[in-house]
């Protein structure tokens, strides 16, 4: 049985998901975007372990927890390799939005399109799905209930990410919608990367950016 807790973490309310093996208790971290205690909190609520921590990209929203996740678990944390000047530019981030500078870590380029990560039971799928960001990811994880997508800022209820900052594009981020995350089965819950929870099939039919 796989376990997902969501809830908002960090000053701009990125959705940080717990993905659990509820029998080995090994888990996946998606986008600490921060709050570290509350994560702690949740992790240890469910008894559980870390073995990875992964992002959907390296907008400072999304990243402001990993190092204190990663001290206290030892678990490897991981980008795709495109991202990675994001992840450089945290100075540059952290002054433009009025946030404080998160500590750094050591981050794997290790997330590629059709690679997955392992936590027990938990398969991780990785979607190269650029346009918000050159190395935007989507993940997807298969669990008793169905099938969960984390989409990061690529696809959120009723619009898509923005794709005027660093490297954004918005060819690419439709082609990623198009033909990477529309693929997926229409009952495929999204977990985007703030706001409440759709379907792939709720964003086909009613997201306006989608029904152009």
């Amino acid at each position: 049985m796989i376990t997902v807790e969501t809830f908002p973490a960090g000053p701009l309310g990125c959705n940080c998901s717990l993905v659990v093996d509820a029998t080995t208790k090994r888990a996946i971290v998606v986008d600490p975007g921060g709050d570290f205690d509350l994560i702690e909190e949740k992790l240890g609520a469910l008894g559980a372990t870390v073995d990875a921590i992964v992002h959907t990209h390296t907008h400072i929203d999304h990243v402001g927890a990993a190092a204190a996740v990663q001290r206290k678990s030892n678990a490897r944390a991981c980008i795709h390799e495109a991202d990675r000047f994001l992840y450089d530019l945290l100075p540059v981030q952290a002054a433009m939005l009025g946030v404080p500078l998160p500590e750094k870590v050591e981050m794997e380029g290790s997330l590629k399109d059709g690679s997955t990560l392992s936590a027990g039971s938990v398969e991780l799928g990785v979607l190269h799905t650029p346009g918000h960001t050159p190395g935007s990811v989507t993940f997807v994880v298969k669990t008793q209930d169905g099938t969960r997508v984390f989409s990061g800022d690529t696809l959120f209820r009723r619009g898509i990410g923005r794709t005027d900052l660093w490297g954004g594009d918005s060819g690419l981020i439709m082609k990623s919608l198009r033909e990477k995350i529309l693929t997926l089965p229409d009952d495929a819950v999204v977990v985007p990367g703030h706001g409440p929870e759709t379907t792939i099939g709720e964003e086909r039919a009613k997201n306006p950016f989608l029904a152009r």
